[in-house]
């Protein structure tokens, strides 16, 4: 069996421990050593199964998992609590585009200022840029 076909009841498996062990804990969070106490896996698998419940059991359960910095990761019923996790999404995006831009893509079109390329990345990272400062606000 190739590796992929492993990766992915991998995955599922450490996203099922996972989610479980944030229900009991439910209303509160676990931080990361808390879920590799509670489910017995290592801060790697954790981090995957934390992955696969975002890429697909939040989806499934319709909660989201999230983060903050004094409770961990929990699933939390409350609108509020999930804007304030976007936001914080949407301002490190937003950090490393920025400095993606700022550190690569503006030197670039110093050197080069008629790169096609650079050009129309640059118009598209603008806007791009503004749509992300405006949902990290």
């Amino acid at each position: 069996m190739s590796r992929r076909r492993h990766a992915r009841p991998l995955s599922e498996h450490y996203g099922d421990l996972v989610r479980v062990a944030l229900m009991e804990a439910r209303p509160s969070g676990l931080q990361t050593r808390q879920l590799v106490a509670a489910t017995r896996l290592t801060p790697w698998q954790v981090a995957r199964g934390v992955r696969h419940l975002r890429d697909v059991g939040a989806a499934e359960h319709l909660t989201p998992i999230i983060w903050r910095h004094r409770d961990g990761y929990l699933f939390s019923e409350e609108p509020a609590d999930w804007i304030e996790y976007e936001k914080r999404q949407f301002r490190q995006i937003l950090g490393r585009l920025t400095r993606m831009i700022t550190g690569t893509l503006d030197p670039h079109l110093v050197r080069y200022p008629d790169d096609e390329w650079a050009q129309v990345a640059a118009a598209q990272l603008t806007g791009v840029r503004a749509t992300l400062a405006q949902l990290a606000k």
